[in-house]
């Protein structure tokens, strides 16, 4: 058991000191608040850009922009000192023969606040591009989700980073913001943790090396949970994406999660969000590849949806990256969207609200087309999973799935080899206003 432990939810803000209330002052506040027979007994400290208070010889309390430190504000001599909980003036009942000292921070921006002020583009990026600059810091694009319009990151952003609880080693975790989903919920994928002797971040995997599925010879075992025992040839399409054995990796995240948050009583600020494993099979009129069945079951060659949309055929027997890829963040088939409950439209299979973020999401956060590098962009560079599967040759069956490559780069690995996994999780919409920050590092 972890112990001294607080939750620590916040956005990373550089040099904001004493964050103490979520209250703005009220706007009406004016030089009627400082009557001249008491200007003596009144000091006004207001925070700058450095973070420092400095004295303010004004008549009035700072407005928008501002929030009253409570914790740091005192009277010698019993006034007292509050503000309104509904109205949120500041009252004070200043006693004679008294001096109060009264001190304002900046006010920091919540993570709601963000997302309702932020502009919505409506313009749709060039996915072939690697993006290696920050295209949405005049504004997040947009694309439609299970949910609704989601808003997403794409590019070299350095405003998306969180931080959210701790882990079992008992360090801050450090997170990245994916994108706004449709519902209003925040998409976020584990990005490393604070070193508490450097008193710096450090970016990092969550897990080690680790295959998806250990076993091979049937493409069922792309599934994030597959039919049959292990070992057991499928039969059919169905049969082989019946969500009934949990893969490799689905038990290693399920178990990262109920270390790192169930047990860490963080369950409650985790939505449940559907995660796309996508096992469509479009066939070959859609992947242009000639060795395509379209079965999805046993041995069979098979290209899954997303090879329909990273990669082409060339009408060929081999698979090379597509000139105008086209990410989605809907799901094409119902079975394949992995929730917690029925109740949000999803599949109702996983025991937590937890997996891994997806090709798609990895191409509209920029990392251009298949195999191309971009070192530049803000996901982590170190070779990861997504949760998309990608395609299996003939005769042979052991899947691919899409990867993250050390240089940014959009791969598929053998389902049966190793990469390192990032866990993603989604926050609840009602708990975004608890989330002060500007995002930066």
């Amino acid at each position: 058991m972890k112990k001294n432990k607080k939750l620590l939810i916040s956005i990373i803000a550089i040099s904001v000191i004493g964050i103490i209330s979520f209250q703005m002052l009220n706007k009406s506040m004016d030089k009627d608040n400082l009557v001249d027979d008491k200007k003596d007994v009144l000091a006004l400290y207001v925070q700058n850009e450095n973070g420092e208070y400095a004295a303010s010889s004004a008549k009035a309390f700072p407005k928008e922009g501002y929030v009253l430190n409570l914790e740091k504000s005192t009277c010698k001599n019993g006034s007292s000192l509050f503000q309104d909980a509904v109205t949120k003036k500041i009252n004070l009942k200043i006693q004679r023969n008294d001096q109060c000292s009264l001190y304002f921070d900046k006010e920091v921006p919540s993570l709601k606040e963000y997302y309702d002020k932020v502009t919505k583009k409506t313009e749709i990026p060039n996915f072939a591009n690697p993006a290696t600059t920050d295209e949405t810091a005049d504004g997040l694009f947009a694309m439609e989700d299970d949910y609704g319009t989601s808003y997403y990151f794409r590019g070299a952003v350095e405003n998306n980073y969180l931080v959210f609880g701790r882990d079992s080693l008992d360090r801050e975790m450090l997170w990245r913001i994916i994108r706004f989903n449709g519902d209003g919920s925040v998409r976020i994928q584990y990005d490393g943790f604070k070193d508490i002797t450097a008193e710096r971040f450090l970016r990092s995997f969550a897990i080690d090396l680790q295959s998806w599925n250990e076993n091979q010879g049937d493409v069922k075992y792309a599934g994030w949970m597959y039919g049959g025992a292990a070992n057991e040839t499928s039969t059919s399409k169905e049969q082989a994406q019946r969500n009934e054995t949990d893969s490799t990796i689905k038990m290693a995240v399920d178990n990262w999660y109920k270390e790192n948050i169930i047990d860490d009583w963080l369950g409650i600020y985790i939505a449940d969000s559907i995660f796309c494993n996508d096992r469509s099979t479009p066939g070959k009129s859609i992947t242009n590849w000639t060795s395509d069945t379209g079965l999805g079951y046993a041995a069979n060659a098979i290209g899954y949806g997303a090879v329909g949309r990273f990669m082409t055929g060339n009408n060929g027997t081999s698979l090379s990256a597509k000139t105008n890829p086209q990410p989605r963040f809907t799901c094409p088939q119902d079975n394949d969207k992995f929730s917690v409950s029925t109740e949000n439209g999803g599949n109702g299979a996983l025991t937590y609200p937890v997996g891994l973020i997806t090709a798609d999401e990895l191409v509209a956060a920029g990392s251009g087309k298949y195999n191309t590098t971009n070192e530049d962009y803000y996901l982590k560079k170190t070779t990861y999973w997504t949760m998309t599967p990608g395609h299996s040759f003939q005769h042979i069956g052991n899947p691919y799935i899409f990867t993250q490559d050390g240089k940014g780069i959009l791969k598929s690995y053998v389902a049966a080899a190793t990469a390192t996994i990032n866990p993603v999780i989604n926050i609840k919409t009602e708990y975004l206003d608890k989330f002060k920050g500007t995002g930066t590092l």
